[in-house]
């Protein structure tokens, strides 16, 4: 090799060295905003969300006078029924994992196989929390990369109480509709903390597909979940 093409050759690793260092700049950057918001919101309430912002972007196109519906009330004034519900729905161990229940995983893998395309995807509370808080409703390898990153944070510095709390404020039930006591006055005329276990089922049952169900109330599907979770709301474990 002559000396330009040595000369070449390093200088292309040198620039190679320069935009790895500066993809891993901005990685370590991105991860520290996040980590920054998440310390934060430990002791204060999240007034909006990544999926609050989307979803008023979409109210904007279709209805540009229509606010979304939320307001935060404490883990306190939740009912029990709605917690249990919920937790029973979305994540039966909950209080056990660490952000990822691996069995829940592997049994959504198989299920998906079975089916031949991708239904469930064994979420657990806290990964569906780290998505609304910050990310997107689309599906790609680096979005659930970035999704698990970021509940290993929430699981390393929040409580499971606080996770409940805040995952049960910000969730969506709806067309603009978001957290327990919107929902429960959007659809029983009744504050989160009087929710009874019927109700309470039915709105665990809808978290899968929120807009959807906001539409079709009575579909066999949603009257067949709560019914199932009404069964399993006794055995609930919660914070």
């Amino acid at each position: 090799m002559n000396a330009v093409a040595r000369s070449n050759a390093a200088g292309l690793r040198l620039w190679l060295a320069r935009i790895l260092f500066a993809a891993l700049a901005a990685f370590a950057a991105l991860q520290a905003w996040y980590l920054g918001w998440i310390v934060y919101w430990k002791w204060n309430d999240p007034a909006h969300t990544a999926f609050m912002q989307q979803a008023q972007q979409r109210l904007d196109l279709r209805r540009p006078a229509m606010r979304l519906q939320h307001q935060w009330v404490p883990y306190g004034r939740i009912s029990p029924n709605l917690k249990r519900a919920v937790v029973a729905a979305e994540d039966a161990r909950f209080l056990s994992h660490e952000g990822v229940d691996w069995e829940a995983v592997e049994k959504a893998y198989e299920q998906n196989l079975r089916r031949g395309h991708r239904a469930h995807g064994g979420s657990t509370i806290s990964q569906q929390l780290a998505k609304n808080l910050f990310l997107s409703a689309r599906r790609s390898y680096l979005r659930k990369a970035q999704e698990l990153l970021i509940t290993w944070m929430v699981e390393a510095l929040w409580s499971k109480k606080r996770i409940l709390e805040v995952y049960l404020n910000v969730a969506e039930w709806g067309d603009g509709v978001f957290g327990a006591q919107a929902a429960a006055r959007h659809y029983f005329d009744v504050d989160a903390g009087a929710l009874s276990p019927e109700e309470a089922a039915t709105m665990a049952a809808m978290l899968p597909a929120p807009r959807l169900f906001d539409r079709h109330r009575d579909a066999p599907f949603l009257l067949q979940r709560t019914d199932s979770i009404l069964h399993e709301l006794p055995e609930a474990r919660i914070p």
